[in-house]
């Protein structure tokens, strides 16, 4: 339960329920029952925090072994940070009301690189030296995993952990290695140098980086016996795999505000800007019975009314119909409906329609990412306008009348033509909508483009790419907008400046650490959201710290360079990220999992979509 101090300043912020905890399903217990305490922390507000579908599972995860506590900590809004700092009360986790300082792990999820700043003040608002130097005990030990791990040297000073790949194993192997060096008498540096021999941890500390005169990396050198290589942690049994039977129930309404089930990991496609696409391979799906067993207790448990089909597009789950089929057999009964969130243009059937129609008709969103055909076969969408038409016309003819597509501006090889395309590609789904027949009467279409910049990712065959500057970016937002002719069709595009920023951290260095240090002495958070951000304050930022941002955002990088992620094994080859990108420049198209193996790397672990084409290639 929240400090006695906050009750003085809830009256005073808005959404208080955010603040105090006690939700139905937290779990709170004894500390003098535990051994050890992990405090979860999500850079972002409780409303996207509790949203998210990982800190959920390792929530749950962490609190079903006896001797950890695992609590939750948001970062505070604007209006309670103030209040905090005013009376000075330290950030605390909702479960025990006990500041971050009392912690033995203190864990980030990285889902956004625009949260880094929010990763430093929590630690800094909490009473933790935000430097892992600074942090001498074996205590506090700052950990950190998620997409944003993929490339953690910009916040190498700050992390004493991270975490490579899939939390479930690894997280509790370290935390079980904590424990065992306390009760030896361990120093702190005893324990990460143990730690760095778990596969799957990398401790930036055991590392040395040396750079070339043009300020490329020269080396990557590993200290202590820590492995020249980490190598991703990875679950291949996903019915095995820990999933909970109950989530935590917010007090206020947040994004996602509903029962949430993963049905696979991984993505066959290979879309070649698509960082989770490359990194979550393997492919590997949950039996249609677990899925079912999952849905039915977390509705049971949490009183949700409305259950999500969670994956990177859940359409290619490969007994999809079967799956829906199974689940109605007491959806329906139970008044519960269904979502797909991830839908393929060629993967949204009259079959699959006939069981999410329970949902209201809010609209149905795909991402055709390109309005050229030759543009999408260079990205590797394998997604053709007639295929995208069709499927419009099968929502339409069911009774949905707004489409929302989603399409990159900026992508490599892309021109103004293909811009245009965005624009033509929207007025051919409304064209379609007043071709149908069947469409519901007396209502109109409003079809979205929602257009967000590419930004070159780690892990992709894209990840040597030049990004868009801002002139660049928003020059391209207006061709597209320009072009659209109706009213009928809304366009919505990101903001240039903050994808400028998500564009230097994505491929940064550990130089940047010296930015971010600056960034959390001049209070800087919240960056990716307007409310606080000011790229004019990261401009002098950078100036003052004598690093040029462009350096990492518009430079093509040489295929032989050394990448500061390059010392992570997330399982595809480089060579093979290579030829996908030389095939871009040709709009040559590389076949999905399930069509072809592609020799992608993948195969090594032994599971998966991917491993069972290639053991029967020939």
């Amino acid at each position: 339960m929240y400090p006695k101090e906050v009750e003085k300043v809830l009256l005073k912020v808005q959404k208080p329920g955010k603040y105090t905890g006690g939700e139905l399903n937290a779990v709170v217990k004894e500390k003098s029952q535990v051994d050890l305490r992990f405090a979860f922390c999500f850079p972002d507000t409780y409303e996207v925090g509790m949203s998210h579908l990982g800190m959920k599972i390792l929530y749950s995860l962490f609190n079903s072994v006896p001797y950890i506590w695992c609590e939750r900590v948001f970062a505070p809004w604007i209006d309670m940070e103030e209040q905090m700092i005013k009376h000075n009360i330290p950030l605390y986790a909702l479960e025990s009301g006990d500041p971050l300082s009392e912690f033995d792990f203190i864990g980030f999820t990285l889902q956004y690189e625009l949260s880094y700043t929010n990763v430093l003040n929590m630690l800094k608002m909490g009473n933790v030296p935000v430097l892992s130097k600074d942090r001498n005990q074996l205590k506090n030990i700052v950990v950190a995993g998620g997409a944003c791990a993929s490339n953690p040297e910009p916040l190498a000073d700050f992390v004493d952990i991270f975490f490579i790949g899939e939390g479930e194993e690894v997280d509790l192997e370290v935390m079980e290695l904590f424990r065992e060096c306390r009760k030896n008498n361990e120093s702190k540096q005893e324990f990460l140098i143990k730690a760095a021999q778990i596969e799957g941890v990398y401790v930036p500390a055991l590392y040395d980086v040396e750079y070339n005169d043009d300020g490329t990396i020269k080396s990557f050198t590993a200290k202590h016996g820590a492995p020249e290589k980490i190598s991703k942690r990875i679950i291949m049994d996903m019915d095995k795999s820990y999933f909970p039977d109950s989530f935590v129930v917010p007090n206020v309404e947040i994004v996602h505000d509903r029962a949430v089930s993963e049905i696979f990991r991984g993505c066959i496609r290979g879309c070649r800007f698509c960082q989770a696409g490359f990194m979550n391979r393997p492919v590997r799906e949950k039996s249609i019975d677990t899925i079912s067993d999952q849905c039915y207790k977390l509705c049971k448990n949490t009183g949700y009314d409305e259950v999500s089909l969670t994956s990177l597009s859940s359409s290619d789950y490969s007994q999809i119909v079967p799956l829906l089929t199974k689940l109605t057999e007491w959806t329906d009964e139970e008044k519960v409906s269904l979502s797909l969130p991830s839908l393929r243009v060629d993967g949204f059937t009259d079959e699959i329609m006939s069981k999410i129609k329970t949902v209201r008709k809010s609209g149905l969103t795909f991402a055709p990412e390109a309005g050229t055909q030759r543009l999408r076969d260079a990205i590797n969408k394998n997604v053709r306008e007639d295929e995208l038409l069709e499927t419009c016309k099968t929502a339409f003819n069911g009774g949905w009348t707004n489409i929302k597509l989603y399409f990159m501006t900026g992508l490599p090889t892309e021109t103004d033509e293909d811009l245009e395309g965005i624009a033509n590609l929207g007025q051919a789904v409304v064209n379609t909508f007043y071709r149908c027949e069947n469409r519901a009467k007396g209502r109109g279409v409003n079809v979205t483009c929602s257009a967000s910049s590419f930004i070159p990712k780690p892990f992709t065959p894209f990840q040597w790419e030049a990004q868009d500057d801002i002139p660049e970016i928003k020059r391209k937002q207006m061709v597209v907008k320009n072009a659209i002719k109706t009213k009928k069709i809304t366009f919505n595009y990101h903001d240039a400046a903050t994808t400028f920023l998500e564009g230097v951290f994505a491929r940064g260095d550990r130089k940047l650490c010296k930015v971010m240090l600056k960034a959390c002495e001049k209070g800087f958070h919240f960056d990716g959201w307007n409310d606080c951000f000011s790229i004019d304050k990261w401009f002098e930022l950078f100036e003052e710290c004598e690093i040029d941002p462009t350096f990492y955002t518009s430079r093509k990088r040489s295929f032989d360079e050394i990448l500061p992620w390059d010392f992570i094994d997330y399982g595809v080859n480089k060579s093979f990220l290579k030829s996908e990108c030389l095939k871009a420049y040709e709009s040559v198209t590389t076949p999905n999992c399930r069509e072809k193996c592609s020799a992608c790397g993948a195969a090594k672990y032994k599971g998966g979509v991917c491993y069972e084409k290639c053991k029967n290639m020939v």
